[in-house]
């Protein structure tokens, strides 16, 4: 049913992901975390190498790799350094976004500063205080003038909302219910009546700035409009799907990296053949739900490699990840006692950021009802056979 062996060219930008993790990443990651700010250098390495658009095709700026190399490569930077993992996580949505529903000209202003850093990074700008699981509750509006739209309103708990060149923003631009009145915007980060808000001080992802976002009489042209008015509900969703892909797998690098520290500490301690075993089987669970959850992430990249639905799947697998990745983290911080608390150790960096993987993007419990509604869906489709039903 499925071929989950990654391509030769998929392989080649996990090496090269692999390669960045440990040159630039890693090296930094704990500064980084120590004195929070935004991942410049990292970012611009990133740029560099083509990481920013990993699913971009080659003549926007981007490598074509594919949602499978996407994941891999999100997975080896990630067990570096989340906090620049996430940057480049929503950098890419937005790339992929612009590519999808953007126009020829949308596309060529854009994407191509989104690979090469000529928009530092972007942003998706979907939350708001009263909209953060439910975008139906948005406020924010955009109202149509003779020379284009008007933005008002706020967002909330934006990634490198700091630094960011380029905003995807949403805003209801009628009163129909639901969400039938959002449309979406592209905003530069210059624009007049766009401010940026202090950093938030958070637990963990200290190296990732996320902050408030206000729009005040906010003025775009006509060009700014992505897709039509009124389908920016399906934009959010689509790119919804694909980030969770991304964060499924930023969250098994960070399960992966506190696994591997554990058992490093371990051995040191006990000596390879010595480990305690109530030890050695809470490293043997978090490896084989790791792995568990990477193979259903991997499952949902090759479908939608393949240009076939995948919302179900990447909703199983962002929810399995994000979830078995931070007890992957709480074992470790466990078997390590006072150690693990300490923060030169990097298992306490590691539980701090996992547990955000668990929210955005849609929080474990959004995930339950995206895959509950999905087989209620299909059970009433073929009542006589639900467990031939394939989940």
């Amino acid at each position: 049913m499925y071929d989950l062996v990654p391509e030769p060219g998929e392989l080649a930008v996990q090496t090269l992901a692999q390669r960045i993790a440990g040159e630039v990443l890693r090296p930094a990651a704990v500064d980084l975390d120590r004195r929070g700010g935004f991942p410049t250098e990292s970012l611009l390495a990133l740029s560099r190498s083509g990481l920013m658009g990993i699913n971009v095709p080659r003549d926007l700026g981007g490598l074509a790799a594919g949602p499978v190399a996407y994941s891999l490569a999100v997975t080896a930077l990630a067990h570096a350094c989340a906090s620049t993992t996430v940057a480049l996580c929503v950098n890419n949505m937005v790339a992929e976004v612009v590519t999808h529903f953007g126009s020829p000209d949308q596309r060529a202003a854009h994407v191509p500063k989104l690979c090469d850093g000529g928009h530092v990074v972007g942003a998706f700008a979907l939350s708001e205080a009263s909209a953060g699981s439910d975008p139906a509750g948005m406020r924010t509006r955009a109202r149509r003038t003779e020379r284009g739209w008007v933005i008002d309103g706020s967002k909330l708990w934006i990634t490198s909302g700091s630094d960011a060149g380029l905003f995807v923003v949403w805003a209801k631009t009628s009163d129909d219910p639901g969400t039938r009145g959002i449309s979406c915007f592209l905003v530069p980060g210059d624009t007049p009546g766009l401010s940026r808000g202090k950093p938030e001080h958070k637990l963990g992802l200290c190296g990732s700035t996320t902050c408030a976002i206000e729009f005040s009489g906010c003025e775009v042209g006509p060009q700014a409009l992505l897709d039509d008015v009124g389908r920016g509900f399906r934009v959010a969703m689509m790119a919804l799907d694909g980030g969770r892909i991304g964060i499924a797998s930023q969250a098994i690098g960070i399960g992966r990296a506190a696994t591997q520290a554990a058992a490093s500490w371990a051995c040191e301690r006990y000596g390879a053949n010595g480990v305690p075993q109530g030890v050695a089987f809470a490293l043997a669970d978090s490896a084989t739900e790791l792995d568990a959850a990477a193979l259903l992430t991997l499952r949902a990249a090759w479908l939608k490699r393949e240009g076939r639905p995948f919302s179900h799947q990447a909703s199983m697998a962002k929810l399995l990840a994000s979830e078995k990745a931070f007890a992957a983290c709480n074992r470790a911080l466990g078997m390590m006692g006072a150690q693990g608390q300490d923060c030169d150790h990097p298992v306490e960096r590691f539980f701090r950021d996992v547990r955000v993987t668990m929210i955005y993007e849609g929080t474990s419990e959004v995930q339950r009802v995206v895959v509950s509604r999905d087989i209620a869906r299909r059970y009433d489709a073929d009542p006589r056979s639900p467990s031939e039903l394939r989940l």
